[in-house]
């Protein structure tokens, strides 16, 4: 808390003058501080940032300025709030008394009498607040405060955002433990979200109860024991544990006790009429009618079984119609769980009331979506909304108006999926470029990466084509459609190469009718503060939109400067909900910068090039004195640079606008073969000096990714991309260019190929088994023979020894198998080494590493060693952060 006590003590110098800590809780912090400008000592209590993020200071700063308002003897009150730091603070009058809780560690129990009048004195103040619209949710004795006597009831402003997670486990990386159950009532217990004044009732006897006996009136060993009492068990009457305590305050507290709402004293104040002992209203004569044992209907096994992970949210008891106002804006970190990484492809989505946010991510070799409720402190998997272990990466979920459920592309199919679990429903045939789910039942997609769009109902069955490219403008398809609030035209990116070049544009569903927003931009959207949203290079741009004109009336401004995308299918991840909440994943969390090193087959490292960047699939050229590889920076999408070993300064070979990448050396070590977008990924040949303009090896209507060039330079293995058939292999002569001949294909994704020094064999690695595997087949026959090499997954083949030895990529490992295939012998796979050196799973990523021809040196793209997790910001009220920038 020592950077927090700083900040907030430079923050409020102009206020308060900080002091020193007075002491910490599960919650929040508390200060010493001195108000000059009223000269009186005062209590500044800071919220722990993790709570912060987790709960939305947005709703804690709207709770205080209500309670703010309460003016009462028996209510703490609150003389300020705000943010700072990315948490919250409030204000509160220093008391030099102690707490409930410390009078009952000391006595244990409590005289009658003075329970009676502290309890009614909490009553008196809880009857007040509940008149105004306001529920504590928190009594416990550690929030009742003494001064000079009197009984204050305290944290009316922080109660409200505890979760329903209140079970005593631990919920942040930080550690903050949020309290314990004793004192929840059996429907707050169970997660139930519309909470009334009543809870505080139940809350009230269950402090009334420990004061008197000495502990509350469920104990036990663990959280799940207490709650199940909670919710099934009847205490021990209070006259059975404390023979002095008289008839009716027992009855008061067992009324009180009460497992339905409606059973229990109604008011506060009827609660403390009955322990003073009034007659008549309040019925007073009432006792238990020896209901042990009780279930209620809506607290079944399920109820215990989630309250063991955590409780419901509570929900903002309703004070009236007007919505709170707008605290401003509120910036958290959600950080991805331990294992987990980002997709290939980043994606983020919010649904529309920005509760729930939705990445992709690979869990150990799996992709799949997850879900985080911004209210709780872990990340979920939806159930089959993920590609699985397939290296795809291609899911790009997004979301149902209601939240309900999710949209995802899975084995070619556009499919939704429950969020909350269940199976599957398959909706249409699509595997591409994401989607928007109307308010009217619609849902427009991409179908294909070179295809337009196309819309089917939320039943499915009835999908028709909306849109074409026009492939004479240089269009390669229509990505990342977004569907107006009128439900007639659809935002969407017309995607052309160099990616500059591509437009956003409006559709009419009725007229087919484009209409050209701006150029210079992809995955843009409307939100419903009036503007259109868009990615530009590595950053988020905003310019006024009028939704009814459909025209955009302003200029654009950069209004988040760093966000992560994939180039490759101009997938940006970032989402605003419909009520102004942002959520982006930093480049930073999705690029890191590398170094490249060289690595022998016992793990000993030394440095390939000095300096570190974005570096990509870095090939060592034969004579082994000079090395190929991908660089992407904020300019450019991607380019091949040629480095001598052990010299930073390198040669940058491909310089045409769009992305080049995945080079291949010539077996003479003048040329390089790469992708290159036009705006297909075709396959072209540069001299390695840049001497030369490149020319076309291989081009047409599908993207193509380089595999290897045989040992005798004579043919190139390539992988192409056919949408509805899986990823094939294919080779092509070099010497004559004749037409490029099909090798292999099955309907699975066939990625990575390289051909054996003898050119007998041809290694590749296949999803057909439903994980990434490494194959050797017989070439140029492929129907002569054929091997498994890896018998737990693996990707990225290369050739060593002559041939006698092949050599992959196992997650951050590198394995080697001896082999000799003539006589049909496949030796056992040796891990040689591991270390931070990641892979490149993807069947359109180009190989992670490289091996010298003898396979005693390594070049592999190191990571630091120290980074922190991936993570996802997240900006609440960001509308209001909007309006003042850019203005209408």
């Amino acid at each position: 808390m020592d950077q927090i006590f700083e900040e907030l003590k430079a923050a409020l110098a102009d206020r308060y003058l900080l002091e020193r800590e007075l002491g910490a809780g599960g919650m929040a912090t508390v200060f010493l501080a001195h108000d000059p400008r009223h000269n009186r000592k005062v209590a500044i209590k800071v919220m722990h940032p993790d709570l912060a993020m987790l709960f939305g200071p947005r709703r804690f700063l709207a709770e205080i300025e209500t309670t703010a308002n309460l003016q009462h003897p028996h209510i703490l009150p609150l003389f300020d709030s705000g943010q700072v730091a990315n948490t919250v603070f409030y204000v509160m009058p220093y008391l030099q008394g102690e707490s409930l809780r410390a009078r009952i560690t000391r006595e244990k129990q409590l005289p009658l009498a003075d329970t009676i009048r502290i309890v009614s004195e909490v009553a008196s103040g809880l009857d007040y607040a509940h008149r105004h619209g306001v529920i504590h949710r928190d009594i416990k004795p550690d929030n009742v405060l003494f001064h000079d006597g009197r009984a204050l009831i305290a944290d009316f402003g922080i109660a409200l955002i505890r979760s329903g997670s209140d079970t005593g486990i631990r919920l942040t990386k930080s550690g903050v433990s949020l309290g314990t159950p004793q004192y929840m009532s059996p429907e707050q217990a169970s997660g139930v979200q519309d909470l009334d004044p009543r809870t505080d009732i139940y809350s009230l006897g269950a402090v009334l109860y420990e004061m008197l006996s000495g502990q509350p009136p469920f104990v036990g060993p663990s959280v799940q024991t207490i709650v199940a009492s909670i919710l099934s068990d009847q205490p021990v009457p209070l006259e059975q544990k404390r023979r002095s305590v008289p008839r009716h305050v027992s009855a008061a507290v067992d009324r009180a006790l009460e497992k339905l709402p409606a059973d229990r004293w109604q008011t506060a104040a009827e609660f403390s009429d009955a322990l003073a002992g009034k007659p008549g209203r309040h019925g007073d004569g009432w006792i238990r009618g020896g209901r042990a044992g009780t279930w209620l209907p809506w607290a079944g096994a399920a109820a215990v079984a989630a309250l063991a992970l955590g409780f419901g949210a509570l929900r903002v008891h309703p004070r009236g119609p007007a919505a709170p106002p707008s605290a401003g804006p509120v910036r958290f970190e959600v950080e991805f769980d331990s294992g987990v990484r980002p997709t290939v492809t980043p994606v983020v989505r919010l649904s529309p009331d920005g509760r729930q946010l939705f990445v992709t991510g690979m869990v150990g070799r799996q992709e799949e979506v997850l879900r985080r409720r911004l209210d709780q402190s872990r990340m979920q998997v939806v159930a089959g909304a993920g590609q699985g272990d397939q290296g795809t990466s291609n899911s790009r979920p997004f979301v149902s108006p209601d939240g309900r459920w999710l949209a995802s592309f899975r084995q070619g199919k556009l499919r939704k999926i429950p969020v909350e679990g269940g199976p599957p429903i398959d909706l249409a045939a699509s595997d591409w470029a994401g989607g928007s789910w109307g308010r009217n039942g619609k849902l427009v997609y991409g179908r294909s990466y070179n295809t337009g769009l196309w819309m089917v109902s939320e039943g499915g069955g009835d999908e028709r084509m909306i849109s074409r490219p026009d492939t004479s403008k240089g269009e390669l398809g229509h990505w990342w459609p977004q569907i107006l609030p009128d439900g007639e035209h659809v935002i969407f990116t017309a995607y052309r190469t160099p990616i500059e070049r591509s437009t956003i544009e409006v559709l009419s569903l009725s007229t087919g009718q484009r209409k050209v927003l701006f150029t210079g931009g992809v995955f843009g959207f409307y939100v419903p503060a009036g503007y259109l949203i868009y990615a530009a290079g590595e950053a988020i741009r905003a310019v006024p939109f009028d939704l009814k004109r459909l025209s955009v009336t302003g200029t654009a401004l950069s209004v988040v400067d760093s966000v992560a995308m994939n180039p490759t299918d101009g997938a940006v991840a970032f989402d605003v909900s419909e009520d102004g909440t942002l959520a982006y994943m930093p480049l930073s969390s999705y690029v890191t910068e590398s170094n490249l090193v060289f690595v022998d087959r016992h793990g000993r490292e030394t440095s390939a090039i000095p300096a570190s960047d974005r570096y990509d699939h870095p090939r060592l050229s034969p004579d082994g004195r000079r090395i190929a590889v991908d660089i992407r920076s904020a300019n450019s999408a991607g380019d091949v640079w040629v480095f001598q070993v052990g010299r930073a300064g390198g040669t940058r070979v491909t310089a045409e606008g769009g992305r080049d990448f995945g080079s291949e050396w010539t077996p003479d070590g003048r040329d390089l073969i790469y992708s290159s977008e036009h705006p297909f990924y075709d396959l072209y040949r540069s001299a390695a000096d840049a001497s030369r303009p490149p020319l076309p090896v291989v081009t047409g209507g599908f993207d193509r990714y380089t595999g290897g060039v045989s040992a005798d330079g004579k043919l190139l293995a390539f992988m192409l991309s056919a949408p509805t058939s899986g990823s094939q292999l294919w080779t092509v002569p070099l010497e004559d260019r004749l037409h490029a001949t099909r090798y292999l294909a099955n309907g699975f994704n066939l990625a990575h190929p390289s051909i054996s020094p003898d050119g007998h064999w041809m290694a590749y690695d296949s999803d057909e088994g439903g994980r990434v595997e490494v194959y050797v087949q017989s070439f140029p026959d492929p129907k002569v023979q054929r091997y498994k090499i890896s018998p737990s997954y693996g990707s990225e083949p290369l050739w060593t020894r002559g041939g006698r030895e092949l050599v992959y990529r196992q997650g951050d490992s590198v394995i080697a198998v001896s082999l000799n295939l003539p006589a049909g012998r496949i030796g056992q796979p040796v891990a040689l080494f591991a270390g931070p050196y990641p892979d490149n799973p993807g069947w359109t990523r180009p190989r992670s590493y490289d091996v010298s021809s003898d396979g005693e040196r390594f070049l592999m793209a190191k990571l630091p060693a120290s980074r922190p997790r991936p993570r996802i910001a997240v900006v609440i009220n960001w509308f209001d952060e909007l309006r003042s920038r850019i203005g209408r």
